[in-house]
């Protein structure tokens, strides 16, 4: 069974934070951003490949925002323009300050569980699916 959640971010608000916030406070154990539109004043993301963030300031779209969340860990990316259309992408960084608005709808699978662990494959903890246990 799948459930939605809809909520809207403020000026200020760091987009990273309150979308942890936001799942820890649904106990969000296995969703998904299933859209998001808005601006930002400040950007800090981590490109491909690179352990530091890269950051800067202005005014900014936020033209993609995707990503599995879960209370056990979540994995988000963000793509951004510039006035000039230039777009830049990467992992979503603390540090990402919301200009006018961010409009976020969550969709939450109430029969699974995402979890972040070491399975061998890469040395980064990766998704992990499980079912949930049906109790009866």
């Amino acid at each position: 069974m799948t459930a939605s959640h809809a909520f809207r971010l403020k000026p200020g608000q760091d987009l990273k934070q309150s979308i942890d916030s936001f799942v820890k406070a649904k106990n969000i154990q296995a969703g998904w951003i299933s859209t998001c539109v808005g601006s930002l004043t400040e950007y800090n993301i981590r490109f491909a490949n690179q352990e530091k963030g890269y950051s800067d300031k202005g005014h900014f779209e936020i033209v993609s925002l995707v990503g599995t969340l879960s209370v056990n860990g979540s994995h988000i990316h963000l793509s951004i323009s510039d006035s000039t259309g230039k777009t830049i992408g990467g992992h979503l960084l603390a540090g990402c300050k919301v200009y006018t608005t961010a409009e976020i709808v969550i969709s939450e699978a109430s029969d699974l569980i995402f979890t972040r662990e070491k399975d061998g494959s890469t040395p980064w903890e990766e998704l992990q699916i499980k079912k949930k246990e049906v109790v009866q």
